[in-house]
């Protein structure tokens, strides 16, 4: 009997659909929409000018892929890994399936897709065969990869991503089944190097793995045949407690689409996204009773586990540890009543009076789980105690603004990626425009056709 390895690689080597439903289409554009938005907004950041300097050190002439939308060109994997970086390093880019799906697979398919000349609808179809391998894998684990200290974007993301690129290679049967092991033991990534220029590479290593994965196993590299499901093998490597299922058939991939009852979740914050539900409430319960920051003697937060252990900065320093904690979730709305990127700085983490509410906040955590995204529990609450007594209560809040269960409209999203591509070398109405329609381009060779210089 066919094992969990070699079923994703049938599945990647022959999905099953060609055309791509419109509702399905939809999501996966706002994925590329998104990711290429938060990939432009990422694009000074000092992980990515890094790992760029790192990429130019080694580059053998190999020009096949645009880095970061400009005009440098660099190897795929290469630029798979810059962007994907660039992507992720603002901690703002789309969230499902226990991890960031885009910021891994949109590189990966970009610098692939303009090397090879693919067409914009194959584009997507691979986008949607890493997507549906990425969430084959996640729904049989049912324990948060966090608490064992792996980063799912990193792991899973990267036999996603492989699968994805199997599929836009048109790789066989085997071929496809040798690239996704060879990916899962190139796949890394930890948690506890979340809030430090590390946790952006995850994404760009996972993507730039997936690129050499594939074209190894497009010129004959071999990998084990059973490597997701062995004993010994990706999943029981990677599972917290040793409960997650590696043997059953994976009957309902390519036949059921996860991603339409997954979807993806679009941050409105640019921070981890177990801090979102808890912002929301400060900001509406802030906005609601005129709240400032003076007026606050405490607040408690309810989380998940799991939420907790992500969000281990308690006292931040600089924007990047800012993005995991959440005492920095309380204090941002209390004293500018909005999170954005101008809060998420250096400047703005060390003001006195943003420091001064961190001792203000108490993290208590629940056990319930939501079943959608088990890594969250089913609810988070905020209660506030003013300094004259008062009580203020946020109520269970299920789902954050953005989540694909309360989706953001194609203005909000527009509104999004013109303010994540605010000062950048393009014209940012006409990629949005183009990016909508990404079906129709005949070629991604030479890069998006509606990237042109901002006038």
């Amino acid at each position: 009997m066919a094992g969990l390895t070699a079923e994703i690689a049938a599945f990647a080597s022959n999905p099953g659909f060609d055309a791509i439903p419109e509702d399905v289409a939809s999501i996966i554009r706002s994925g590329f929409i998104d990711t290429i938005g938060t990939m432009i907004a990422g694009r000074d950041e000092p992980a990515v000018r890094l790992v760029r300097a790192q990429v130019a050190e080694r580059r053998s002439g190999a020009m096949e892929a645009m880095v970061l939308l400009g005009p440098e060109k660099a190897y795929s994997a290469d630029a798979a890994l810059i962007n994907g970086t660039a992507g992720h390093a603002l901690d703002y880019d789309d969230v499902a399936l226990t991890g960031h799906p885009s910021t891994v697979l949109v590189p990966a398919i970009l610098a692939e897709a303009e090397r090879l000349g693919t067409p914009g609808a194959t584009a997507l179809r691979a986008y949607l065969v890493g997507y549906e391998a990425w969430a084959e894998l996640n729904a049989r684990e049912p324990d948060a990869l966090h608490i064992k200290g792996w980063h799912p974007t990193a792991m899973f993301g990267t036999v996603g991503a492989a699968a994805a690129l199997a599929h836009l290679h048109g790789l066989t049967q085997e071929a496809a089944r040798n690239a996704i092991a060879l990916a899962a033991s190139m796949a890394s990534g930890v948690v506890a190097n979340f809030g430090s220029m590390t946790k952006p590479f995850h994404a760009g290593r996972a993507a730039a793995a997936a690129v050499e994965a594939v074209r190894l196993a497009a010129r004959g590299f071999t990998a084990s045949a059973d490597t997701l499901e062995h004993h010994a093998g990706f999943m029981a490597a990677i599972s917290p407690a040793g409960r997650n299922d590696r043997t059953s058939p994976a009957k309902e991939l390519g036949r059921t689409l996860r991603i339409r009852d997954a979807g993806l979740s679009i941050k409105r914050y640019p921070m981890c996204y177990a801090t979102h539900r808890t912002i929301d409430a400060m900001l509406e319960l802030t906005a609601r009773e005129n709240l400032r920051a003076e007026d606050v003697a405490e607040v408690e937060v309810t989380v998940g586990t799991a939420q907790a252990s992500m969000l281990r900065n308690h006292a931040p320093k600089t924007g990047l540890e800012a993005k995991f904690s959440l005492e920095f979730a309380v204090a941002a709305p209390l004293v500018a009543r909005r999170v954005g990127l101008s809060e998420l700085t250096d400047s703005f983490v060390a003001r006195p009076e943003v420091r001064e509410q961190f001792g203000k906040v108490r993290i208590r955590t629940t056990d319930t789980q939501c079943p959608i995204e088990p890594v969250f529990a089913l609810t988070d609450r905020v209660r506030i105690r003013t300094t004259t007594g008062r009580e203020l209560d946020s109520g269970e809040v299920r789902f954050p603004r953005g989540n694909a269960k309360l989706p953001l409209t194609l203005p909000e999203l527009r509104e999004k990626f013109l303010d994540c591509a605010a000062g950048a070398p393009v014209d940012a109405p006409q990629l949005f425009d183009g990016l909508c329609h990404l079906e129709r381009m005949p070629s991604l060779r030479g890069g998006l056709p509606e990237v042109r210089p901002a006038a």
